[in-house]
């Protein structure tokens, strides 16, 4: 027979195991995200547009997504019209995101991308006190303000000779925006249905916006001969469907499709609290993969910028870590 400390030993060991798994679950998905400006990166190396790479990549995460659904999802509840509704609606700033995130690529660095996408984190404060009619306590507003440090230093605006394209500062900016819109929009939306599900109608509402960036940017000028936007963000030549075969599954893999199951499975164990301050290794991790696939220039200010950035996060959510907290996060994911 098992000794009552033998039992709690073991009992201890699986929750330790548990939580290490989760800890996992969420340390992929977060590394996953942080590779993906490096990859649209070495896409544009090899002469693919934004409109490429962002098609190529919505429409095989809607495939894929589809076939796993199929798959994994055999007790699928029904699905109201309601939920249909709100689903594509809460998939618009997801495709909106990916569009401008890479559209800010071709104009700065993707370890200094990866930094003002990550203002989402102090963005999301204020969507929150907006929701809420209520003013951030003074932990987050010193959270903010360290954030907002840390960012100087990680896109390194104090070096002398560093320069900025601001047309990829704003457009890293707006994603940032668009990302706290989207993670605003998907906590609650039809959060009974399956995590598979539920991604899989997003990413027909993110079609939408590519769909509409793609005949506006590329499509449109060269086959229809429609020019609405300028001839700088405009690509007057055939789309090359070859980029379906290359980094657009590439892309979709570990943008739409790994992301999600990854972050669904892990948050659910580790709880928001834990799971937000784990997620935040995707800043360091983007900014070593543009160091070392890339051979981009990140200083040790740089460096030490992303750590503040970390802290900060840490500062956000170190109280959200009790098991007291962890129970809802669980019950709601």
């Amino acid at each position: 027979m098992i000794s009552q400390s033998g039992s709690l030993e073991i009992q201890a060991n699986s929750r330790f195991n548990n939580l290490l798994s989760g800890v996992l679950f969420v340390a992929l998905g977060s590394s996953s995200y942080g590779m993906l400006s490096t990859f649209v990166k070495l896409a544009y190396k090899q002469n693919f547009t934004t409109a490429e790479v962002t098609i190529s990549q919505v429409i095989w995460g809607v495939l894929i997504l589809t076939i796993m659904n199929g798959l994994f999802n055999k007790t699928a509840e029904k699905m109201k019209s309601q939920d249909l509704r709100h689903l594509l609606i809460a998939g618009l700033p997801v495709g909106l995101t990916s569009v401008l995130y890479y559209s800010s690529v071709k104009y700065i660095d993707a370890s200094v991308a990866v930094v003002l996408l990550m203002q989402s984190v102090w963005m999301g404060i204020v969507v929150e006190s907006i929701r809420s009619k209520r003013a951030p306590g003074f932990e987050k507003l010193l959270a903010v303000m360290i954030v907002l440090f840390g960012t100087l230093m990680a896109t390194n605006v104090f070096g002398a000779s560093h320069k900025l394209d601001m047309r990829g500062v704003v457009l890293a900016v707006l994603s940032a925006m668009s990302f706290s819109w989207a993670l605003a929009s998907t906590q609650s939306v039809a959060a009974h249905l399956h995590p598979i599900k539920r991604s899989q109608i997003m990413m027909f509402g993110a079609c939408i916006i590519v769909g509409i960036f793609g005949f506006l940017t590329q499509l449109g000028p060269y086959y229809l001969n429609v020019h609405v936007l300028s001839e700088e963000f405009t690509r007057n030549q055939a789309f090359d469907f070859s980029i379906f075969l290359s980094y657009g599954f590439i892309i979709a893999v570990f943008g739409t499709v790994i992301p999600p199951i990854m972050l669904n499975k892990g948050f659910p164990i580790v709880g928001v609290g834990l799971g937000s301050i784990i997620s935040a290794v995707e800043l360091p991790f983007a900014m070593t993969i543009s160091f070392l696939v890339l051979n981009e220039n990140v200083v040790g200010t740089q460096w030490l910028g992303a750590m503040i950035i970390i802290i900060a996060i840490v500062l956000l959510n170190y109280k959200m870590t009790s098991p007291r907290e962890k129970a809802p996060a669980s019950a709601s994911s």
